[in-house]
């Protein structure tokens, strides 16, 4: 099995670039990318989203939650966003 590409979307980009976010983005890069790379459907912080939003995944780092898609054809997960927990399931 092909590992996966990371594509991370402008929104998310521009998001990630405020100062709460970047001690996180290093995590996300070092830990949560190589995951996501190997098995983005499984694994103890992973969770797919009900639904309206079913073809979605969530990644659970502490507090945050990365929300990202995932284009099988394509090889390819579509990182678009992150969230503290208590804004994202609003």
């Amino acid at each position: 099995m092909n590992d996966f590409k990371i594509a991370e979307t402008n929104s998310f980009v521009k998001k990630i670039k405020k100062s709460e976010y970047k001690r996180l983005y290093k995590k996300i890069e070092t830990y949560v990318y190589p995951i996501l790379k190997r098995n983005p459907y499984f694994g103890p912080n992973i969770k797919r989203l009900k639904g309206e939003f079913s073809e979605f995944y969530r990644y659970r780092i502490g507090d945050y939650r990365l929300f990202y898609k995932i284009e099988e054809d394509k090889i390819l997960i579509f990182v678009v966003d992150i969230k503290h927990r208590k804004d994202a399931y609003n």
